[in-house]
């Protein structure tokens, strides 16, 4: 059955039965007086028409019958039936049969097969050429025809560009927060002897770790390592563990002028209020010495503590350790872990107005906190993908079921299309596809690669009414998680026939694949920028596809950016 005829059925059944016939009919005398023992060569010079489309519904006792033969022959005096023309009935008893010979119009003869025996005949069927026939088979019955209507020429396929952008913000911190509740208290305050504070996050290999926290005796003093932080792996790929006091300074932030230590009355023990120092005359972030100058690794102690439960998680803690007696406190801080310098302050240089002020002069990290906040992330970038166009559901795969193993897994987990794309290949045809294809090449470049922030696919494809788009695009900082719409696909016409178009990013969704246990995104060394090799994860308890959810999962269309435009 072409899929000229199987979509112009598609399009009559949703309509109802159409019982007006209209157009040239075949009758009764014409068939006999006309027709009937004439040579094909004759008939064809007579009826150019060539196929008929009949949606037979086979019924026993009313009920519908399944999985039975359908078969039609032309009603010719004096010739045995020749049943060239045949289906297979449906659930519904339903099988659609199309008829095509030199000419199609005339009187038919019909019977129905199952396991091998004839379960029902019928004769004198009339069939007109360019018509769609609706015809009802009751075993033991006559044959009636229900109604019929003109085969309409399909509509030329409909070309459509999709464009899939990579609109995520370049994040250039993996994690920061502040640190502001001592040890055994229940809310935030300052840090005295004895007491310490602890924050714990998750950083691959690379990164480095950043805090500061004020020395509170002071005017704007504060306790950081150096401006291009603590490496937290070493160079054989182990994360460091133990005392790292040996890399903290104390650091003058150069925002408030230095009065004596202990005493200032512009110092926040004794300050009438937030920032009412005088501003100091060298206004940069520099080491602070002096007699005055108490030693770090009298007043603070910092550890780093690998994780049990993650290969890449990592605990700190920074206590106070003075012992002198005048009482020495930190402040609440933040910290930033990253793989470029510099994220709290360069040395030698004016602070940034980030933030620094308020937690070097008053111990409010807030300001600070918030604004590594807004730089804190995971960088979204997309992997080259595959794309089909398709009639029924479920080609890529079925939410709440196992992956079918075609190839999503490698799409999902290392960013390689190719074993999937070869299979829907494959499959065109069948399983409702109609075409697919792979998208690797990023927008202006030469040859296939991932798309960062800025970047996109471009694919082009052609469909027609009733055809739907999926497509599968990794989210690479991830063990398994792809962006795809859901799996019905996307309807690329709407119900008056016309043309999707614009922004559908509304209809796209993350997914994970259910293949490989989920790691902290941007983090996992099971992950494609990070893994040793292809499919390298641990498999995931929950086999199925199913969408991703959770605090640390990122807003779709804070990701990706999906238009499509019809255009021939």
């Amino acid at each position: 059955m072409s899929r000229c005829i199987r979509s112009i059925v598609a399009v009559s059944l949703a309509a109802g039965v159409i019982l007006s016939c209209g157009g040239e009919r075949v009758t009764q005398s014409q068939v006999a007086d006309e027709q009937v023992g004439q040579p094909l060569s004759k008939l064809a010079a007579d009826h150019h028409t060539s196929s008929a489309m009949v949606m037979a519904t086979l019924r026993q006792d009313d009920a519908p019958v399944s999985d039975a033969t359908v078969e039609f022959s032309r009603s010719i005096a004096g010739q045995t039936p020749d049943y060239a023309w045949s289906g297979t009935t449906d659930g519904n008893g339903q099988a659609r049969v199309e008829i095509m010979s030199h000419n199609v119009s005339g009187y038919y003869q019909a019977r129905a097969m199952k396991d091998g025996n004839t379960i029902g005949s019928w004769s004198s069927i009339p069939i007109n050429g360019g018509y769609e026939v609706m015809l009802d088979l009751p075993v033991g019955g006559r044959a009636h025809v229900m109604g019929s209507a003109p085969i309409r020429p399909e509509e030329p396929p409909t070309q459509f560009t999709v464009r899939i952008e990579n609109i995520s913000p370049v994040f250039p911190f993996i994690a920061s927060g502040a640190f502001a509740v001592p040890s055994g208290a229940d809310s935030p305050g300052p840090l005295p002897p004895g007491q310490s504070y602890g924050f714990s996050f998750e950083a691959p290999p690379g990164t480095k770790l950043s805090f500061a926290t004020m020395f509170v005796q002071s005017n704007d003093l504060f306790y950081a390592p150096d401006e291009d932080g603590i490496a937290l792996w070493d160079n054989a790929g182990n994360r460091i563990s133990g005392d790292v006091t040996d890399q903290i300074m104390l650091w003058d932030s150069g925002t408030e002028v230095n009065q004596p230590i202990g005493t200032g009355a512009d110092q926040a023990p004794r300050q009438s209020g937030a920032n009412t120092g005088a501003a100091d005359e060298d206004n940069t972030v520099r080491i602070i010495r002096g007699d005055d100058i108490p030693a770090v690794d009298s007043v603070i102690r910092v550890k780093i503590t690998p994780s049990e439960d993650s290969p890449t998680g990592f605990g700190v803690q920074i206590e106070n350790v003075w012992t002198g007696e005048q009482p020495q406190l930190l402040a609440p801080g933040v910290f930033v872990i990253h793989t470029t310098p510099a994220p709290l302050f360069t040395s030698g240089s004016p602070d940034t107005g980030m933030g620094l002020e308020a937690l070097a002069e008053d111990g409010n990290p807030r300001g600070l906190a918030e604004a590594l906040g807004m730089h804190t992330g995971v960088t979204g970038i997309l992997a080259p993908g595959v794309f089909v166009v398709h009639k029924e559901s479920g080609v890529l795969f079925t939410s709440g079921s196992p992956d079918t193993g075609l190839g999503l897994e490698a799409l999902a987990e290392d960013g390689n299309p190719a074993g999937l794309a070869e299979m829907l290949s494959i499959h065109t045809g069948m399983m409702g596809i109609l075409s697919s294809g792979a998208f690797a090449v990023p927008e202006g470049a030469d040859g296939p690669g991932p798309v960062p922030p800025g970047g996109a696919y471009v694919f082009s494809f052609s469909a027609s009414a009733g055809d739907r788009l999926s497509f599968a695009t990794m989210f690479v900082h991830s063990n398994d998680l792809f962006f795809a719409p859901d799996e019905e696909g996307i309807a690329l016409f709407g119900e008056d026939g016309s043309a999707i178009m614009g922004d559908i990013t509304s209809i796209v969704q993350l997914w994970y694949a259910g293949t490989e246990i989920n790691q902290p995104l941007g983090v996992g060394l099971d992950q494609a920028p990070r893994q040793s090799g292809p499919n390298t994860g641990a498999p995931d308890p929950d086999n199925t596809v199913r969408l991703a959810t959770g605090a640390h999962i990122p807003a779709v269309d804070s990701i990706i950016r999906v238009t499509i435009t019809p255009g021939n």
